[in-house]
């Protein structure tokens, strides 16, 4: 069986903005481990928000961050 990562997903990934509370506005990439461990912890939102933050939790503890800052470089954003 082969995974195949979602293209689209990633790029999405890679640009999506927290939307609210103190680090509301910055990338998911660049929140903090701790705070990422913390929201699983203590239950992560539902929807595509949740499903983001423990995506991204997952890479950052794997080391692959240079993934998705790649990905931004790559694929700027679309206006």
């Amino acid at each position: 069986m082969e995974i195949r990562p979602d293209k689209e997903k990633l790029v999405e990934l890679a640009h999506y903005k927290m939307p609210f509370g103190k680090f509301k506005d910055s990338y998911l990439v660049d929140l903090p481990l701790p705070y990422l461990v913390w929201f699983r912890q203590k239950g992560l939102p539902k929807g595509k928000l949740g499903e983001f933050l423990s995506t991204m939790l997952d890479i950052k503890d794997n080391g692959l961050e240079p993934m998705i800052r790649k990905i931004q470089k790559e694929f700027p954003q679309k206006s």
